[in-house]
């Protein structure tokens, strides 16, 4: 089974009270997301391979190391996983980024795809998908059904706020996928939102009901 990291650090865990925070205004909420995306980026990329290069500084030349230009590519679920891009990409900007669009049909509570662009080469690249609720689990499974259809083998899940629930069902449909997440909160409800959650994060980033 593939491991779960939850955030423990002070800054994301003050970060995401905000975020859970009802006051807190779309053009907030759009910010926090950036910067707890950018926070669990360090996690999440914590194993990226290394090479050793030789680099003049001002003062001699020494041997250094940086990252060994691995491919890798963002794949956010639309809408809500597109807030969490740009804090991705600000510290690794070389990633491509493709989408996947699904959304929850209300009945069902089943996901339902209706848009998919991808990398070119996306088989060969390390994959971070990125979607700020894990709630049933439900879109991420599908997600990653997609990628693996496509050829991807090398595939991390990141999340701001996770249900026990959500976490349990994908570790079961992929268990060689990592999960990343913020917060493991108590339980979805029965309208199968994460309680106590952040609401809708697409809701919260876009400013839409």
């Amino acid at each position: 089974m593939g491991k779960v990291t939850v955030m423990d650090h002070p800054l994301f865990i003050h970060k995401m009270s905000l975020l859970r925070d009802k006051k807190t205004s779309s053009k907030e909420f759009r910010e926090l997301v950036k910067e707890v995306s950018m926070l669990i980026c360090y996690e999440t990329t914590r194993d990226l391979p290394l090479k050793e290069i030789e680099i003049e500084t001002p003062i001699c030349t020494t041997k250094t190391k940086v990252i060994s230009g691995k491919a890798l590519a963002l794949v956010p679920i639309l809408r809500a996983g597109l807030g969490m891009v740009d804090g991705m990409l600000s510290l690794i900007p070389a990633a491509k980024v493709g989408h996947i669009g699904l959304y929850r049909d209300p009945e069902t509570f089943k996901p339902v795809e209706y848009y998919c662009k991808l990398p070119n080469n996306i088989e060969l690249r390390d994959v971070i998908v990125l979607d700020p609720m894990l709630a049933t689990g439900g879109s991420a499974i599908d997600a990653i059904n997609l990628l693996k259809d496509k050829g991807c083998t090398n595939i991390k899940f990141v999340c701001l706020c996770a249900a026990p629930e959500g976490i349990e069902a994908l570790s079961k449909a992929h268990p060689d996928v990592d999960i990343y997440c913020g917060a493991v909160d108590e339980k979805l409800n029965d309208h199968m939102y994460i309680v106590p959650g952040l609401g809708d994060a697409g809701d919260r980033i876009f400013g839409t009901k």
